[in-house]
């Protein structure tokens, strides 16, 4: 190999080798994850279950917005433990949207908060650590029922696009407020 040849070589190996060594010590990023914070995220307490009556009501305002833009969506409400109160598939609303509004309402009830918050979550911030747990769903149109400060149940709406779901979820969320 020629002596200019061998200079090159040497000269090269000389650079990538100081560029691997500062970049071995630099020190690796914060964690975002390892920030503790002073207070509980979404430290609502739970309150008695909402009735019968008010989740149709909830329902029916729900409706009644997606009537009025002319979606077809289904629309559940659970109580504070999760559990299935009241539901209603409007006709013509889509099949898989069923368990999916099931599914949203008792996310929101059981995590205390918006579904929107997974989404975001997932979707713009990339904590992909939220698809672990077990219940998630990233996808607005889940929202808890507060009342007094306390979560008494949680509406779920599916059908339409996210956008659309949390629109009609808010006017049944309107009901309790």
């Amino acid at each position: 190999m020629p002596q200019k040849s061998l200079t090159t070589v040497a000269l090269l190996g000389t650079a990538l080798f100081s560029a691997a060594s500062a970049f071995a010590q630099q020190p690796p990023a914060p964690n975002p994850a390892d920030v503790v914070a002073d207070k509980m995220a979404f430290d609502v307490p739970y309150g008695t279950p909402i009735t019968l009556d008010r989740a149709e009501a909830a329902i029916a305002a729900a409706v009644a917005e997606s009537k009025k833009r002319g979606w077809k969506m289904n629309v559940a409400v659970v109580d504070s433990g999760g559990n299935l109160v009241a539901f209603q598939r409007m006709d013509g609303a889509q099949i898989a949207s069923i368990a999916i509004s099931e599914h949203k309402a008792r996310a929101a009830a059981n995590f205390r908060r918006e579904t929107k918050v997974f989404e975001t979550g997932i979707n713009i911030n990339n904590l992909n650590s939220l698809i672990t747990l077990d219940g998630v769903i990233a996808s607005r149109g889940g929202i808890p029922l507060v009342e007094a400060g306390k979560i008494i149940g949680a509406i779920g709406c599916s059908g339409g696009s996210g956008a659309q779901d949390e629109a009609v979820c808010r006017m049944g969320v309107a009901t309790v407020k």
